[in-house]
């Protein structure tokens, strides 16, 4: 599926996200074991996603998702999950929602001596992120980074 075809998604399925005040983070389509799946990635800006929420925005696109016919006659299963706590970090709005908030970056190629480093973001644009690491604030390139995650304390 081309990015324009999920940017269509995107705006055919954003109005009825906005209804019941959530919010869409990312779109998938890949195959899994059970045949293609479409999954939209949901959050809301008050906290957790509920299994309520993901039914109600799944009945509320079934229809319009139809309509647009993303796949050509494809069959696929639509899926509708909040984020997780693990969900890699990709886009600006991901950063966004997470700036002040401590997280954990693997590189492919060591970074100050280490494949792996955790701190908190302090900003970002589409290059370049800043962290700060104890009393240092580092500048990341973020085409360096393998996987930007939240850091998950228990």
């Amino acid at each position: 599926m081309t990015a324009d075809i999920i940017k269509k998604i995107g705006e055919v399925i954003t109005p009825y996200a906005k209804q019941l005040n959530l919010n869409i983070a990312d779109i998938e389509y890949k195959k899994k074991y059970d045949g293609m799946n479409l999954t939209i990635f949901i959050y809301t800006d008050e906290g957790a996603v509920t299994i309520k929420d993901c039914e109600k925005l799944h009945k509320l696109i079934d229809a319009p998702l139809d309509e647009l016919n993303p796949t050509d006659n494809k069959t696929y299963t639509l899926n509708v999950s909040s984020i997780g706590l693990d969900r890699p970090l990709k886009n600006n709005a991901d950063f966004e929602r997470n700036l002040g908030k401590e997280i954990e970056i693997k590189f492919f190629a060591p970074f100050n001596g280490s494949k792996k480093i955790d701190g908190t973001l302090l900003s970002f644009c589409d290059d370049i992120l800043k962290v700060k690491i104890k009393d240092e604030i580092l500048q990341i390139n973020r085409q360096d980074t393998a996987k930007i995650t939240l850091k998950i304390n228990f």
